[in-house]
């Protein structure tokens, strides 16, 4: 009887080699399992509200409804996004003024993104020092993202007009040039208009995105770089940017999506010019000037998948450079 207890000790002492992986696996299972119970409610509620006018949209973007008599429509199929009758073409996507506003809308977000990150980072640099009147300061920078965007419009629209506006006279008192520019009619100068305002408005949210990841880092870190005769360059580039990256990538993906379907800012400011039109825009004009509620419906389907593949990339990337920084590790 003792010879079969001690037999069975050391087997009952040893656990499988797959048992903690296999106690990890199931740990993550229930939590994973627990956080789609909780985010159920939001995603039950999120698809009710934005799942219904997107199924809409995607429905009338087939047909040839106008907008006055949204009930009397034909089945068209992919006329309204690319058909081809005797030799020419036709739809959304063979309208070079979609191209057109495609173009802009690119170029406004890489534009307008990459500096609101670069003053962002100025600004959350300077607000976590310490300082008199930090507080101040950091309420400050909020006001530009508290103005409603149409109010910004309207202002930085005042500020640009080429006979009295400050930038003008600004401009000219440093003699920067020569004569007045018309900055919204100008269509080589209207597009930098929008992504002035656009950056003067939105920097305070990148700022406080990366303010906020900022001051998640232990100064003991810095204390140990300095320590070990790092510079400013060297601490920035190997301990905060890579401690704010995923809070970086969070507000990107957010400006960018944000920025790839602007249409207030431009609609009054430029009064939606062909030289500034947007794909959002675009979509409007569609439905609304011309009354084309299955092209506009298409265009705007078009812009949607535009949005979220860029979103999809974005978050794909995250994801693989979070797991090759886990397989380093």
């Amino acid at each position: 009887m003792s010879h079969n207890s001690e037999s069975l000790l050391p087997s009952a002492a040893v656990a499988p080699p797959t048992a903690a992986p296999r106690r990890k696996r199931s740990l993550q299972q229930r939590r994973a399992r627990a956080a789609w119970v909780l985010v159920a409610p939001a995603l039950i509620l999120l698809f009710a509200v934005a799942g219904w006018p997107l199924i809409r949209t995607l429905f009338y973007s087939f047909t040839d409804a106008a907008m006055d008599t949204p009930e009397e429509y034909n089945f068209v199929g992919l006329a309204n996004y690319l058909d081809f009758a005797e030799g020419d073409s036709f739809g959304v996507l063979a309208d070079p003024l979609w191209w057109q506003a495609v173009g802009n809308t690119l170029w406004f977000t890489a534009c307008s993104v990459s500096l609101e990150l670069f003053f962002g980072m100025l600004l959350a640099l300077l607000m976590n020092e310490k300082f008199r009147g930090q507080g101040i300061v950091r309420a400050a920078i909020l006001v530009p993202w508290a103005i409603p965007t149409i109010v910004t419009a309207k202002m930085w629209g005042w500020m640009f007009h080429d006979q009295y506006g400050v930038v003008n006279d600004l401009l000219l008192r440093f003699a920067l040039i020569e004569t007045p520019l018309a900055w919204i009619a100008e269509p080589t100068l209207s597009m930098w208009a929008v992504v002035i305002a656009d950056v003067w408005k939105t920097v305070p949210f990148m700022a406080l995105m990366l303010l906020a990841a900022l001051q998640m880092i232990p100064s003991d870190l810095y204390e140990a770089a300095r320590v070990d005769g790092a510079n400013a360059w060297q601490r920035f580039r190997r301990i905060t940017l890579p401690l704010i990256m995923p809070a970086m990538i969070v507000a990107l993906i957010f400006r960018v999506m944000d920025a790839l379907r602007v249409f207030d800012l431009i609609y009054v400011l430029t009064s939606n010019s062909e030289a500034t039109i947007s794909i959002s825009g675009y979509a409007r004009e569609q439905m609304v000037s011309f009354q084309e509620m299955g092209v506009g419906s298409a265009a705007s389907v078009l812009v949607f998948m535009m949005v979220a593949g860029i979103a999809a990339c974005f978050l794909w990337i995250n994801r693989f450079s979070h797991e090759g920084k886990e397989a380093r590790e």
